[in-house]
């Protein structure tokens, strides 16, 4: 675990040292040094470039990752399904949603709104599936089948709106949507990580509960959990985490799904090890995304968002295909 945990920190590191040192103005080695360390050999132009362009936007996509592959693997477990993310509960969609109206509807609204209204729109959809999800309890396969229906309610929402909307709030929105972190500022960062701080530290504590309930709904009650209390739990822990990442930089498809595969293969199932390299693995996957995006057209930038769906797409192909006949 330590040793995998080291493995992914150097990974993350080289990432970070490649996006920092690289771009439109490129660097030397010993330049970015001296400016992460301050010393008065730097330029001013370099202190700008990295310490207030390129280091936020490497520090918002980690966090965006981080969230989006906690949220995936918090899904995953309390649903009990492999292929489970928050896009597969609606829960990314409620928060586009919200995010496409106040953009489109409210255009001179401050930015600092939009976390807000991607966090109601998450927490709405997430409430209204639950609610009808609920008959006496919840079922995984309720939430899901509720999810993915108001999910494509949701998706249609933003269309329409999108439709009516003024054509240039409306691009706006459309790229922003489209997942990209090309906007970072310091105090983004800092909302986020504030925001994120709880839900990601209440996830660790409960990582027991997140295996008891993977056994199923009967063997973790006869152990002594409070299945649905659980389960609702980690319904607003997930709205919470995917709710703000999708307000900080739109819909960033398939993090949730492929860094949780990839943490099993690694450390296993057991959650308090899975947790913390889902969150690396998730960092890193979106960090790579984004440096590729920015690096591969430049001066053109390409979202984040394009490059993950482009990995995540196969990936989930190759899921299904391996768990064809589990699905027949």
């Amino acid at each position: 675990m330590i040793r995998m945990v080291l493995l992914l920190l150097l990974l993350i590191a080289a990432l970070a040292a490649a996006a920092l040192s690289h771009g439109d103005h490129p660097f030397a080695w010993s330049e970015l040094a001296s400016v992460l360390t301050g010393r008065p050999t730097a330029t001013r132009q370099a202190e700008l470039v990295v310490m207030d362009l390129r280091l936020p936007r490497l520090l918002l996509a980690f966090l965006v990752g981080a969230a989006l592959a906690v949220a995936g693997a918090g899904a995953q477990a309390i649903l009990r399904n492999p292929l489970a993310e928050p896009g597969l509960l609606g829960i990314n969609a409620g928060a586009g949603l919200a995010a496409m109206v106040v953009m489109v509807g409210l255009p001179s609204a401050p930015i600092s709104l939009l976390p807000v209204a991607g966090f109601l729109g998450a927490s709405a959809m997430a409430a209204a599936i639950y609610l009808l999800a609920w008959r006496g309890g919840t079922t995984p396969l309720r939430l899901i089948l509720i999810g993915i229906g108001l999910g494509s309610v949701a998706m249609a929402g933003t269309a329409l709106v999108s439709t009516l909307g003024d054509i240039r709030d409306v691009q706006r929105a459309l790229i922003w949507l489209a997942g990209s972190v090309h906007h970072a500022n310091w105090m983004g960062v800092q909302l986020l990580a504030l925001w994120l701080a709880p839900p990601m530290a209440l996830v660790m504590l409960a990582t027991r509960e997140l295996d008891l309930i993977g056994l199923g709904d009967l063997p973790a009650r006869g152990l002594g959990q409070r299945v649905d209390l659980i389960r609702g739990m980690m319904v607003l822990l997930c709205t919470a985490m995917a709710g703000a990442a999708v307000s900080a930089a739109g819909l960033i498809g398939f993090v949730g799904l492929i860094a949780p595969h990839a943490a099993r293969r690694l450390v296993g199932p057991s959650h308090a090890r899975l947790i913390p390299i889902t969150a690396l693995l998730g960092g890193a996957l979106v960090m790579a995304a984004d440096f590729t995006g920015r690096s591969i057209a430049a001066p053109l930038q390409l979202p984040a968002g394009l490059f993950t769906a482009l990995i995540g797409a196969p990936f989930f192909a190759y899921l299904l295909w391996g768990r064809r006949h589990g699905f027949s």
